[in-house]
């Protein structure tokens, strides 16, 4: 079984606030929509945001992001 590309991240938009964090995090993967609710625009990031992603779950204020995988 081939492993998934990439990192897999989960967001939960019942607790998302909009707040942004993630978003200047990791602009290349993460934005807030005009809903003020997190969306990916890389639903499969490389080893090269995961310091950034890392930050954003990290920094995240409502706690609606997760590493699921990767």
């Amino acid at each position: 079984m081939a492993e998934p590309v990439g990192l897999q991240v989960e967001i939960n938009l019942e607790f998302c606030q909009g707040h942004g964090v993630c978003e200047s995090e990791a602009p290349e993967v993460f934005r807030v929509n005009d809903d003020r609710q997190v969306e990916l625009i890389d639903s499969a990031p490389g080893e090269d945001q995961r310091a950034a992603i890392e930050l954003a779950v990290k920094y995240c204020p409502t706690r609606a992001l997760r590493i699921i995988q990767g």
